[in-house]
């Protein structure tokens, strides 16, 4: 690989933890105006970043990673998705929200297990789909919990 593909992959890497970071932080801080949303603001920006190099080096590298560039593009899409729908606030806009901001954060984390997780002890030994589907298993129930949490107070509030 020459010092180009490194480059994007030294940012891609470092946009990554800062997307999983941000991610975590956004999902379980208080919502409201402040921490959560700048937080928010920052993930999405660095998962943008993300989306833009991991399509950039899985073209490049085809062969070995087209699978990539479909992770990219539908996990960057919920993550666009979920953010346009609170930027724009059409209808029923947070349950739009929560299911793409974690659906985006299923899709970087189940990105992250399925490229690393041949150099990790232990897990290496386990078959690799399981990583495929592990993470949609695990946040498909929080997706469905933190919706009954958020929609319901808002309209127990609306009545």
């Amino acid at each position: 690989m020459g010092w180009l593909f490194q480059n994007f992959l030294f940012i891609h890497i470092v946009a990554g933890i800062i997307c999983l970071i941000t991610g975590f932080i956004a999902a379980t801080a208080r919502k409201k105006r402040g921490k959560h949303t700048i937080v928010g603001e920052v993930y999405h920006g660095s998962f943008l970043i993300v989306f833009i190099t991991a399509l950039i080096m899985s073209i490049w590298n085809w062969s070995e990673s087209a699978y990539l560039f479909y992770i990219a593009l539908f996990s960057y899409g919920l993550a666009l998705l979920g953010y346009l729908a609170r930027k724009m606030r059409w209808k029923n806009w947070l349950r739009t929200h929560i299911g793409g901001m974690l659906g985006s954060y299923i899709g970087i984390v189940t990105a992250t297990l399925v490229v690393n997780v041949e150099k990790i002890p232990v897990l290496n030994e386990l078959p690799v789909l399981l990583f495929w589907f592990l993470p949609t298993i695990i946040g498909t129930p929080i997706i469905s919990m933190i919706s009954k949490k958020y929609i319901g107070k808002k309209k127990m509030k609306a009545a």
